[in-house]
């Protein structure tokens, strides 16, 4: 995913990036590499943990073109025409109101300047079907958590495109693909892994009655052995790319 969405951002020598929901890092860090020392990179996010990971990420690459700055999407601390490119991987989402966060990245962007912003696809797709779909299925009486919903609200096509033209952006252009999802490790540490940090779906893994935890485990640990090759759980991504132009 970070591979695409950089791809998609057309980077260029000089450029003064924002990127927003960044988490750990991604992808202001592959865009700093990027620019080979030029430009400038700010990562920003609601929560500062992250930021302190990424920012050691940053220092251990020996980037001097980035720095890590908590912030809220929806009331930017940047003024008007501060930045050439906003860039978000798997964080638009997750915005509580889209149009206020996507007007604030309008307003930062130099006139030309880009946003690309990449989302999850539709939830029909291996990665939460052998997951998630097996709870549901074991467990018939459990439903998908509106948390967890929230995080294909951009898997419609032309949904994401219309909130960037709603926000002001012009030449809107958004694509459905599908890239490599593969977990290098073993189905047991990925199911334990997507408990622990998938929150949005929290409120369905604890709503798993005791007496079929052990049945939904196993069902879960089947379908991820299916793609196990011995080295990685393999997957594909189903995602929405999206670029607009201020």
């Amino acid at each position: 995913m970070t591979e695409a969405i950089v791809a998609a951002a057309d980077i260029r020598p000089g450029l003064r990036v924002l990127d927003v929901a960044s988490g750990t890092g991604e992808p202001a860090i592959s865009i700093a590499t990027a620019l080979n020392a030029t430009g400038r990179v700010i990562a920003t996010d609601i929560s500062s943990e992250p930021l302190t990971i990424g920012e050691q990420r940053a220092h251990e690459r020996g980037l001097t073109n980035i720095e890590f700055q908590h912030a809220d999407v929806h009331d930017l601390p940047f003024p008007d025409n501060s930045f050439d490119l906003v860039t978000s991987r798997l964080g638009a989402m997750f915005f509580a109101d889209i149009n206020q966060a996507l007007r604030e990245i309008h307003r930062v962007l130099t006139i030309g300047g880009r946003a690309t912003l990449l989302a999850w696809g539709p939830m029909d797709q291996g990665y939460f079907s052998t997951t998630v779909g097996t709870i549901v299925k074991i467990v018939p009486d459990l439903r998908v958590p509106d948390s967890g919903k929230k995080m294909f609200k951009f898997g419609e096509p032309e949904t994401l495109a219309k909130a960037l033209r709603t926000s002001g952006f012009g030449h809107v252009e958004e694509a459905q693909e599908e890239v490599p999802w593969n977990w290098p490790g073993t189905p047991d540490d990925l199911w334990s892994y997507f408990q622990d940090v998938t929150a949005p779906f929290k409120p369905l893994f604890q709503s798993v009655p005791e007496a079929s935890r052990k049945e939904v485990d196993q069902a879960v640990l089947s379908e991820l052995h299916k793609r196990y090759d011995g080295e990685f759980v393999r997957f594909n991504a189903k995602i929405v790319l999206a670029s607009a132009i201020k």
